[in-house]
């Protein structure tokens, strides 16, 4: 199916947030990981996002361009080439920016997405997320009104991250303390900042204990009852019916989470689950298997020749890209999406 159109994305996201359940969104780099990603939805009759980080971009144009807004356009265009193919929407995203990259990434991409949504089409990228994490609370809101402003002129979604996420992720670390716990009164004025849907559709990472990188399950400490008291501390304050989800949520730094601290989180309104970590692991693993058990074909050993069969990158790249699909798969039973595509 075509890449998805606006109206599409927002529906998914509705879905989502009405039958609790999220979306994997899978953090992609090459074209390889796209087609993996992407894939993998398709066998689990799952909508989804794909989506690139400042270092993905980067990567994604040449290691020695390292152009973001070049490697962003790249990947999109191939992506919505091959999304023709598959029976499942894909919607298009680009993850954390900080404020020193807003100039670099988030807005050129809102500004190309503009002209092409003014000539007649589609905005390229269908939501964007801009990290003010490392900001104070007001000046996080005050941009992210301003890129809200952007983003619904050009029919996008913005994400906002309000709290902050601890350990690393393309080279922003954040230390692991009572700081990654965002408060109901952060949440009740990211509200009054940006209100509930009439300036522009959002979605909202509250964190409540999450941390990026690798992790064995029980060692991150999630809370994702916080979701649930910002959940409710919204509805009493703006009237709302009891029990509702105001806010589309994300949940960032999944990777270690328990099964029912994930359960938890999708039932307090989270809609999409950052995946990149165990992606990353489950499409590079196979290779890894590959390359030793082929040693001496993928290998010049004692001056023989190898064998073209077995270092030709198509031998060992459908292993990682059928890898890498199957934890996709997964992802979307954890998450509920799987054979919700409508």
């Amino acid at each position: 199916m075509p890449i998805a159109t606006p109206e599409v994305y927002a529906d998914m996201l509705e879905r989502a947030k009405a039958g609790s359940f999220a979306y994997p969104a899978i953090n992609i780099t090459s074209s390889q990981t796209v087609t993996a990603a992407i894939r993998g939805f398709a066998e689990a009759g799952s909508d989804g996002i794909i989506q690139v980080s400042t270092g993905g971009a980067e990567y994604a144009s040449g290691s020695t361009i390292k152009n973001m807004v070049t490697g962003s356009l790249a990947l999109a265009a191939y992506a919505e080439e091959v999304a023709k193919n598959y029976a499942v929407n894909i919607a298009l995203h680009t993850d954390h920016c900080p404020k020193d990259k807003l100039d670099g990434f988030v807005r050129p991409l809102i500004a190309a997405s503009t002209e092409r949504v003014k000539a007649g089409g589609l905005p390229i990228f269908q939501s964007h997320m801009w990290d003010g994490s490392a900001v104070p609370l007001a000046e996080n809101l005050q941009i992210a009104e301003e890129l809200l402003a952007l983003t619904k002129a050009a029919n996008i979604i913005l994400e906002v991250e309000i709290g902050v996420v601890g350990g690393e992720e393309d080279g922003v670390a954040n230390e692991i303390n009572e700081q990654l716990y965002t408060t109901p009164e952060d949440a009740l004025k990211t509200v009054e900042a940006l209100g509930l849907g009439e300036n522009g559709a959002y979605m909202a990472a509250l964190t409540f204990g999450n941390v990026h990188g690798v992790y064995k399950p029980g060692n991150v400490k999630l809370r994702p009852e916080i979701l649930r008291q910002c959940q409710d501390a919204i509805v009493a304050a703006k009237g709302l019916e009891a029990g509702s989800k105001p806010l589309a949520l994300v949940f960032h730094g999944g990777s270690g989470s328990l099964p029912e601290e994930i359960s938890a989180a999708v039932d307090y309104g989270v809609v999409k689950m950052n995946v990149d970590t165990d992606t990353q692991y489950a499409f590079t693993r196979p290779v890894a298997a590959w390359m030793f058990q082929h040693y001496d074909g993928v290998l010049k050993v004692d001056g023989e020749v190898g064998n073209k069969k077995q270092y030709d990158p198509r031998a060992w790249g459908k292993d990682a890209e059928a890898g890498m699909a199957a934890r996709v798969v997964e992802a979307c039973q954890n998450l509920r999406s799987a054979g919700t595509h409508a």
